[in-house]
C-alpha cells in the first residue's frame, strides 16, 4: 500500500487515498485524514478492509458522513474519528458532532484529532459518560479482545 503519493492534476494537489482507491484533494483536513488513516493502519493495527473513510449517514433528513469509521469483523462500527485540519481547534463543537453520528452507530470510542492536537474517549456502556485517555488504543483494545 502505498501513502502519500501526490500529484498536480488541473493545477489542483490531489493525494492517493488507498482505501478509497481514488485521488483526492489534498485539503488541510485530507491531510490530517491520512496521516490519520496512516496511524490505523499502521500503528494501531486496524485491518485496512474494516475502515470506512466518509461513512455515509442519514440522519433524520439529512445526510452526514463520518470522517473515518472502525468496525468489528462482524461489521459492528467500533469508533469514530474525526478529522479537522490543523488550523481547526478541537472544542466542544467537534466533540459534539462525533457525539451526533454516535446517536446512530453507537461506537465504543471517539478520537477527534487535528493533526496537532488529539482527544480520545472511551464511553461507558452502562451511563453514557465519556472517560478520556491519554492514549488512542490499538485495534484489540477497541473491539473488547
Amino acid at each position: 500500500m502505498q501513502w502519500f503519493k501526490i500529484r498536480i492534476h488541473n493545477e489542483k494537489r490531489q493525494v492517493y487515498d488507498p482505501l478509497r482507491r481514488k485521488y483526492v484533494a489534498l485539503t488541510p483536513e485530507e491531510e490530517v485524514r491520512q496521516n490519520t488513516l496512516y496511524q490505523l493502519i499502521n500503528a494501531l493495527k486496524v485491518p485496512q478492509s474494516l475502515i470506512a473513510v466518509e461513512y455515509a449517514l442519514q440522519m433524520n433528513s439529512l445526510q452526514k458522513r463520518c470522517d473515518v469509521v472502525v468496525f468489528t469483523n462482524e461489521g459492528k462500527p467500533v469508533m469514530i474519528v474525526e478529522c479537522k485540519a490543523e488550523s481547526v481547534l478541537i472544542d466542544q463543537s467537534v466533540l459534539e458532532q462525533a457525539a451526533r453520528y454516535n446517536f446512530k452507530l453507537k461506537v465504543n470510542y471517539l478520537w477527534l484529532t487535528n493533526g496537532k492536537s488529539q482527544y480520545c474517549c472511551r464511553i461507558n456502556s452502562k451511563n453514557g459518560q465519556l472517560e478520556y485517555l491519554d492514549f488512542v488504543p490499538d485495534y484489540n483494545t477497541i473491539c473488547g479482545k
